[in-house]
């Protein structure tokens, strides 16, 4: 009899061994066990505590009744109405009621699940690997008085049978946290190492754009300053009537100037949009320069123009201003004209004068057409300046925005 009670567990065992193949944490694996195990040890409940190397806190396991053991993890294993088996003080308990047992009910004990769902009749095994508690296998009982040391035994040879399969999931789990920490790490690494690319390249290409602005607009100003005042200085008498044009634009001159410096949109162009500020540059540049040059400005895109992304309307402001101060120092011409149509699905800018052109080795090396193209480039444009039988071009073409893609960042 004794040898076929034998048999008959050691075929049980090897079941469990055979139902905890292939389960990857700890969950799965208790589920998977749980039936055998109640066939051999009658149970209302079952856990098992998983203690993390190096670990004060254990994680609990549970299977039949749920309990605040489960679902508040980790818990401290001085708090752990276990704490002498955890600890390694001793190596199994038994109890016929739990709820009135002092082991389980001392001060700051966890033991609020045993009272809570009448756990009574309790068994605790200690799962040892090379002589070190990793955790506790427990069954539990509704009824009091219902397990016998020939129970403990049973659930201690189940205890030495999960203990290793436990254990590979436990180190194959910190295996997976640290890889996950170092590639974590490594994330953040690789994102600040791109962010500092990102940040320098970002750095590079303001400072490129502000020293753009400042040839574009203010460099140009104080040009046309210059040689009004070298005009003036010509003049036998001066009064204030000559100078108060040439205040207002130094006061003008100095606005835009705060304005670059903190990085802000030209005024008109934020109020008004890309036409209104190329018109009111060139109505001011040519008022500023003294030159006398006829000009006129078309806007014949059917309202796209003020439909462009930030960027977009403020690079090509600025191509539009490159271009007319250009004509204005340079060209010696007496009429520009300033058109913007839409033409094969791209809209065209295009700023041309009657003027004398300029040489090939000019057009390719000026700073001011390097500032145009380098800021067409920004943007997917395409720029191209051509001299002409009758003066100058400067043409800028981009393909027109979707109507999804439209940036409504801020109010014009």
């Amino acid at each position: 009899m004794s040898n076929a009670l034998s048999a008959g567990l050691f075929a049980q065992y090897m079941r469990i061994s055979r139902l905890l193949a292939g389960q990857l944490d700890f969950q799965s694996a208790i589920n998977a066990v749980a039936k055998e195990i109640k066939s051999i040890v009658p149970n209302d409940h079952m856990d098992v505590c998983i203690i993390a190397p190096g670990s004060t806190f254990h994680t609990a396991y549970e299977n039949g009744l749920e309990t605040e053991w489960s679902t508040r993890p980790p818990a401290s294993i001085e708090q752990s109405p276990l704490r002498d088996l955890l600890k390694g003080v001793i190596d199994c308990m038994i109890t016929g009621n739990a709820c009135a047992d002092p082991r389980f009910h001392f001060p700051g004990a966890f033991s609020s699940p045993i009272l809570e769902n009448r756990l009574k009749g309790r068994l605790h095994a200690a799962l040892k690997v090379h002589g070190e508690t990793i955790g506790a296998l427990s069954c539990s009982s509704l009824q009091a008085d219902v397990y016998t040391e020939a129970d403990l035994a049973r659930l201690a040879a189940i205890a030495d049978l999960l203990a290793p399969y436990f254990y590979a999931l436990l180190i194959a789990d910190r295996a997976k946290q640290s890889a996950i920490i170092e590639a974590e790490a490594r994330v953040r690494e690789e994102t600040l190492r791109q962010g500092a690319r990102r940040l320098t390249e970002a750095l590079d290409a303001d400072r490129q754009r502000i020293g753009m602005d400042l040839h574009d607009q203010t460099l140009a100003d104080m040009t046309r300053y210059a040689r009004r005042l070298e005009r003036l200085s010509l003049m036998p008498t001066l009064s204030g009537d000559l100078l108060e044009p040439l205040t207002r634009s130094l006061q003008q001159s100095m606005q835009d100037l705060r304005l670059i410096i903190e990085q802000a949109r030209p005024s008109v162009l934020q109020l008004f949009g890309l036409v209104e500020a190329i018109e009111n540059h060139l109505e001011r540049s040519i008022r500023d320069s003294g030159v006398s040059i006829a000009w006129q400005i078309s806007d014949d895109t059917e309202g796209l123009s003020s439909q462009l992304p930030d960027t977009e309307t403020l690079a090509i402001f600025r191509i539009a201003q490159e271009a007319i101060n250009n004509v204005v120092r340079h060209s010696r011409a007496d009429k520009l004209t300033v058109r913007l149509w839409n033409e094969d699905g791209q809209i065209v800018l295009e700023v041309c004068d009657n003027g004398v052109g300029l040489e090939k080795k000019s057009v390719m090396r000026g700073n001011g057409l390097d500032n145009m193209r380098t800021r067409a480039e920004l943007i997917g444009a395409r720029f191209v300046c051509r001299n002409g039988e009758n003066g100058f071009c400067v043409s800028l073409l981009w393909p027109v925005p979707e109507q999804g893609g439209i940036d409504e960042s801020f109010d014009r």
